[in-house]
């Protein structure tokens, strides 16, 4: 039951990281757009990119429409939060890369629980649940 708790607590969590993050990028395009400019991104092409993606991600692991979707979402995710927290530290930014690593704290811990919570499991998660649910076999 902690398992499921846990997977909840830190979608939930990411999904708000996301959504935040997406509303941001919505209102307040000058800012993003300087920050970045200054990690060297092209900002016109990939902020409304970007918003969009925020969004259909954690619709995507959320929905769970498709099992395969929602690992895509989640692999997505992962490497969006490295790619930024990399270039966060590659311009001495520590500060914005915390956001980064919370995000790929809450994403490793949503995607290792999310067969304990979900009836369709993903083939690429660990057994976790199925190792904490049933007693070992006596020989």
């Amino acid at each position: 039951m902690a398992v499921i708790y846990t997977y909840w607590i830190s979608t939930t969590l990411l999904v708000l990281l996301y959504l935040i993050s997406a509303y941001t990028y919505a209102t307040k395009k000058d800012w993003v757009r300087t920050v970045l400019v200054e990690l060297n991104y092209p900002a016109p092409y990939l902020l409304p990119f970007m918003i969009v993606v925020k969004v259909l991600a954690p619709v995507a692991i959320l929905s769970r429409a498709s099992v395969g979707l929602s690992d895509l979402a989640y692999a997505g995710i992962f490497y969006h939060l490295l790619l930024s927290g990399m270039a966060h530290l590659g311009v001495r930014k520590l500060k914005g890369a915390v956001p980064a690593l919370v995000g790929l704290v809450l994403l490793a811990t949503s995607f290792a629980t999310q067969n304990a919570a979900r009836e369709a499991p993903s083939p690429y998660a660990p057994a976790l649940a199925a190792h904490q649910s049933t007693p070992p076999e006596r020989k």
